[in-house]
Formats: structure tokens, sequence, C-alpha cells
């Protein structure tokens, strides 16, 4: 049985004011530290030398996303506060002084925000300036913006050359954990991340990963997100995990492949806006994860993966999604229900449920693997086309496409266990959560639209003793209005549309602030923070 550490780390969000000294404001951050660990004994002493190669490589590119995200000195900025150890925790956690849950706001003194561009372009980069730098491969996801310092221009740079000495390190251990793999598919695929970490060309490897579906052990590394940017959404962040498949779990997951092209095909939106046939080649299974670096371990934990991004390979081939299983439980045990108690009505709490929170997790995972990938008009991908706005727009597609997709998956008789009322409280629960994260979010963000959406939409009402109740009768409506709201205007590419609906409806207003000042003052954990490493693992 696995051992779970219930630690309240207490650390104080402290704001930047000229003059000024930190300040301890009413809320206080709250996390849930947790054991990552799983049962290794099945593996044998050459795969367990194999994981500690890849534990390594994943601890560099924590070091690489330092870099990306904080245009500062880090050793500085480590060393101004190495006798704090509460403001040093809070630097990990969010890596760097800006709280990442709290609208990235610095919380130690002598910073303003955050840069928007974080550390992929020069902080005091103008846009006109960026627009007039004549580089086709400034808006690549694997380039980093430079300034020239002898005449002050700037220019653009590979990630293979900006973090030279870390990516080839990294490919180094990669080559050595290839030739310990036992499976063959796997091995292949350690040895083209490593010919893709000294070249920034990801293509081969991702199509490689995507055939690796029957090992025990799975590994992401590399630049992958797009939220850290921003300031355009171009640049990827890098990052990493080190997995340990589920067998019981994925084998519940086995039978969902084979719809999407049904589930495609009945999204709620006309046939122009559905018309790409998504690529037939999906594994859906489930894993513990044992080990988290850089941008997913940045701030709120992810709790599944859809991979690769390449349009590419998912048009041709396609993707990926991979269920966490123990953060998922972690996030529903330690977050979501202790603040079900506080703001859903007691009469609708029963329908809350693990397996259906799951459910909704590796859905809304399909669902972001469907829609349209390139605009109707230009062609151009969805995510230039809408460039900052991208990333939330896409979050709140994934979620409500794929509540939409497990109601009508019921409705036929296609999904058969739990209740779709459970799907659906639990759901609107999880908005709560997620809001949490704060505007700085994408996640958040996308949570946003979807509460104000169902409140235009009368879904819920708040009774006057704060409790939240769901209207089931109103819901289908609306989840079916606001997929196709949000899959026209990715299809159009219409930035503009995005921008202002983000604007309007992306916030909170006082009456759900002040429920989530409830949720702080029960020191319910926004999120969770790990004990982790080679060592918990027994390596």
């Amino acid at each position: 049985m696995k051992k779970i550490y219930w630690i309240i780390l207490l650390v104080p969000m402290m704001f930047w004011s000229c003059g000024s000294k930190n300040t301890m404001p009413e809320d206080v951050m709250y996390f849930a530290t947790v054991e990552l660990n799983t049962d290794l004994s099945q593996f044998s002493n050459k795969e367990k030398k194999m994981l500690r190669y890849l534990f390594e490589a994943a601890s560099i590119m924590d070091d690489v996303f330092w870099k990306q995200t904080y245009p500062g000195d880090r050793k500085s900025l480590i060393e101004a506060y190495k006798n704090s150890p509460d403001t040093m925790a809070f630097l990990n956690i969010n890596y760097g002084p800006w709280e990442r849950l709290g609208g990235n706001k610095p919380f130690v003194n002598g910073y303003s925000d955050k840069p928007k561009g974080a550390g992929f372009y020069p902080i005091d980069m103008t846009v006109e300036e960026f627009n007039a730098l004549e580089d086709t491969n400034k808006t690549h996801p694997y380039t980093v913006i430079k300034r020239n310092a002898a005449n002050n221009t700037l220019r653009v740079e590979w990630y293979h050359e900006a973090y030279k000495k870390e990516f080839e390190k990294a490919a180094q251990l990669l080559e050595k954990a290839a030739t310990l793999s036992e499976n063959e598919s796997f091995a292949n695929y350690l040895r083209l991340r490593a010919t893709a970490l000294r070249t920034s060309d990801y293509y081969e490897s991702d199509m490689a990963w995507v055939n690796v579906k029957d090992s025990k052990v799975d590994f992401v590394i590399g630049p992958i997100e797009h939220y850290e940017d921003a300031l355009f959404g171009y640049k990827t962040a890098c990052e990493s995990y080190v997995l340990i498949k589920d067998v019981e779990w994925s084998k519940k997951l086995e039978s969902i492949g084979a719809l999407l092209p049904e589930l495609q095909a009945n999204l709620p939106v006309s046939k122009a806006y559905k018309a790409e046939v998504p690529g037939s080649d999906v594994d859906i299974n489930v894993y513990d994860v044992i080990f988290y670096q850089g941008d997913c371990n940045a701030g709120s934990k992810t709790i599944s993966v859809n991979l690769p991004n390449d349009i590419r390979v998912q048009l041709s081939k396609g993707s990926r999604r991979l269920q966490l299983k123990n953060t998922i439980k972690y996030k529903f045990d330690k977050i979501l229900v202790p603040l079900s108690d506080i703001l859903i009505t007691p009469e609708q709490r029963h329908y809350i449920k693990f397996d259906r929170f799951f459910e909704n997790v590796t859905f809304r995972e399909i669902a972001q693997g469907l829609g349209i990938k390139r605009t109707l008009k230009t062609n151009e991908p969805v995510r230039t086309a809408l460039k900052e706005t991208y990333s939330a727009l896409e979050e709140a597609k994934a979620d409500i496409a794929g509540l939409y997709m497990i109601e009508q998956l019921h409705k036929k008789g296609k999904l058969t266990e739990g209740d779709i009322l459970e799907n659906c409280v639990t759901f609107f629960a999880s908005i709560f959560r997620s809001v949490r994260f704060g505007a700085s979010s994408a996640h958040g963000r996308a949570n946003m639209l979807c509460f104000n959406h169902f409140l235009d939409y009368g879904v819920f009402s708040r009774g006057d003793d704060g409790f939240y109740t769901l209207n089931f009768e109103k819901m289908p409506r609306a989840v079916n209005a606001l997929a196709e709201k949000i899959l026209r205007i990715q299809g159009d590419g219409d930035y503009a549309a995005a921008k202002k609906w983000l604007a309007e409806k992306g916030t909170i207003d006082p009456v759900l602030q002040s429920d989530l000042d409830r949720i702080s003052a029960a020191h319910i954990p926004r999120d969770i923070v790990y004990y982790q490493g080679k060592s918990v693992v027994g390596l």
C-alpha cells in the first residue's frame, strides 16, 4: 500500500511594491504533499538501471525549464533566500518569484509582474520589434529570441544551440537507457529522441513514441507545451515524466480508441468544423507517474497527457492519451472531495465519485485530439491563428467536449457504468478546483469560461447557504452550445472573438471569489506537491 504524506505547506504570498516590505495577506497557499511511488518489483536490475538514467535525463529538463521560465540569474535568486525555508519552498514550487496560482504576481520584494514572454524573449523586446524581425523561424516552437550585444538587434537561436550542454548530456543518457530497454519500440523512441534533442527536429521521435504501447515504462521528455509563452503562445517549455504502466486499469480503456471516428462525427457543430479525420492509431492507457520535472511540475500538477502536439503526427498516425491515475486520485481525495463538502449542496454530493472523475479526465484527453487542427479559411494551424488565446480555448474545448461525448455514449448505451448525473456533478465541482489555478493558468481561464457559460444558461443556482445546486435538465443544451462556440472559433481562427470572450468571461466575479475564499479559509489545498526522486522509489 502506498504511503501518503499529508503535509500542509504554509507559504506566505508576498507582494512587491516600491519601498514596501513583504506583507502577509489573508489568503495562504496550501499544498498537499504526496509521495510519488509505485511497485517496481516487476522490473529486472537491468531495467532499474535504465530507470536511473531516465531520472537523470528528466532532471536536466528541470534545469532547462528554469532558464526558459525565469529570465534572471537563478543562482542569485536562490542565494538570496537560502536561509528562508518557506520562501525557498515556494520558489521551487513556482520556478521563480512569481506565484503561478496567483496571477503570476511576485511574492518577494524587488519584482514586478512576470514577463509574458518568460525567458523565451528579451525582457525589453517590444511586439513591434519582434514583428519587424525578418526570420521565418522566429515563431518556431523550438527557438528562442535573443539580443545581439554588438548592435542591439534580435536574432533567432534553436533550442539545441541555446541549451546545447544540457541537451547533449540528456541525449547521452537516453542512448544509455536505450541499450538497457527490454522493449524495442521504447528503445527506438529513446534513440530518436536523443537525436531530436541534438537537432530540434522532433517529428521522427514523436512518430516513434506513438508506437510505444506495450512497454511497462514510458518516458516523456523535451520541449512540449506552449503554456509558458504568454506573449504569443509560440514557444514550448521543457518537461519530463517517468511513468509506470497500470496494466489492470489500462485494460478498462481498450475499447475507447475504436470510438474516435464516431465521436468526431458526432461533435455538436456543422460538418466543415469536424471534417478532419483524426489518426486511428490511438493509445489510451493508465500510468502511475513517479517523477515530474520542469513545466509539468510547475504550480498546478498535470493529471493527464495527450501527445504528440504535432498536428502532422495527429492527423497521419494519431496520438496517445496517458491517464496519470495516482495523481488523479490524490487530487480527488485531497482537494475535490473536501471542496465539494463546502460548495456543493448536500443533496447532490453523493454523485461525486472517483471513477466518474477519472472518466471525465479520460474523455477530456480524447476530446483534445478531436475537432479541427487547421483553420477553414487560411489552412494555418489553429494554435498559430489564436496566438496566446489558444491554450485556454483548447483546454475549455477538451473539458466540455469530453463531457458532451460521455453524455452521448450514455444515451447510446456504449457507456454503462455509473450514472451520467455523477459525471455532471463531479464535472461541475471540478470547475471550482481548476478555477483556483488563477488567470495566469490556461486551465483556470478555461474553467471560468465554462462557469460563466453555465451561469448564463441557468445550469446551476447558488442558495443563500452558499451551496450550489445543478439543474440537470438545462445542462445538455448548455454543454452543446459551449462546445459548438469553441469549435467554431477554432475553425474560423477568430483571434478577435477569442480575445474578447476571454476578457469578458474568463474572469472571477465577487460572489465566486467569496466562495473561493471560503475554500482557502478551510485550508483546502489548492494543489499538490511531490516527495519524489530515485530514493523514493528505491533506485
